[in-house]
């Protein structure tokens, strides 16, 4: 398949390049950076630095959208939520009417978006037929995923990923909740007891490919693994395959004082399960967190 991603650089979307490059796909890259990018994803990929010239996307077969800021990296204030909004919504609308002008247009969109869309939903199961709280990441997700959807078709497909924190040896979320444990003085965050609903980076990519390839598939996803845990199973687990201590509890008020209202995204969550992807019969490689941690943190 000839194939358009964005977010080709972050920690999803170089792993998946690579593996569509090893199942001979022709990957064009949209990059900021075209220099950087070939660097980090080869000779292969046809990189681009722009869509302004296009007036449709005609040859494509596909197009993946995972660009976007990172959420986390820093506090949310008015500009930083400007930002967050723009690297999402400008691209993904700009996909979606060049998808619209096609004579003869992708067959599937996948467009990027998260489990924030639901908002903090305490100790709910969420599926994809959850009513969202109408929150910051609800605001930030839900446009997201309108943008995307204005592309659907008779012609095209769109798919959205609501995903959760990918587990990856390459950094990510991941490697930011390990450094106290690490230095010794990790622990739960809050009371310990909100849902994170996590997934293993080959089910992340695993998924996104049985998306890609199941031609009746269309709508939300959560792009997460069957067992959501909470926080604090989550740090105990985390200790115990780091061979590190569990027992430095950060109050709430702390994460709080250092995050502002981001402090949501860890104080917050969602007992989220992949329900669409189960009834579709993708199988996990990883459904529980303690081996999906080994795999990762061993590397």
């Amino acid at each position: 398949m000839k194939i358009l991603i964005t977010g080709a650089t972050g920690l999803i979307g170089q792993r998946l390049t690579k593996k569509l490059l090893s199942q001979s796909h022709h990957v064009t890259a949209l990059t900021r950076s075209p220099e950087r990018a070939a660097k980090l994803l080869g000779s292969q990929v046809e990189l681009w630095s722009s869509l302004a010239d296009l007036s449709s996307l005609d040859g494509f077969e596909a197009v993946i959208n995972l660009a976007g800021e990172p959420i986390a990296d820093k506090r949310w204030t008015d500009a930083q939520k400007q930002t967050l909004y723009d690297s999402r919504w400008q691209l993904t609308e700009k996909i979606a009417e060049l998808i619209k002008a096609s004579a003869h247009p992708p067959s599937v969109l996948i467009s990027g978006s998260a489990v924030g869309y639901y908002g903090d939903q305490g100790q709910a199961v969420v599926t994809e037929q959850h009513s969202p709280k109408q929150e910051f990441t609800w605001q930030l997700c839900s446009r997201w995923e309108t943008l995307a959807l204005a592309a659907k078709s008779e012609k095209t497909r769109v798919c959205l990923l609501r995903t959760g924190v990918v587990l990856s040896s390459e950094g990510g979320a991941l490697a930011k909740m390990a450094m106290p444990f690490r230095a010794g003085v990790g622990g739960p965050l809050g009371e310990g007891q909100q849902y994170m609903p996590w997934i293993h980076i080959e089910d992340m990519l695993n998924a996104i490919l049985f998306l890609l390839h199941q031609d009746s598939l269309d709508g939300p996803f959560n792009m997460v693994a069957p067992q959501p845990v909470r926080n604090e199973q989550f740090s105990t687990l985390l200790a115990k395959v780091l061979h590190r201590p569990c027992f430095m509890r950060v109050p709430a008020t702390v994460v709080r004082l250092l995050m502002g209202e981001s402090a949501v995204l860890v104080l917050g969550g969602q007992q989220a399960i992949p329900q669409r992807l189960i009834d579709a019969g993708y199988k996990f490689r990883y459904d529980q967190l303690q081996p999906a941690l080994e795999n990762v943190l061993k590397k």
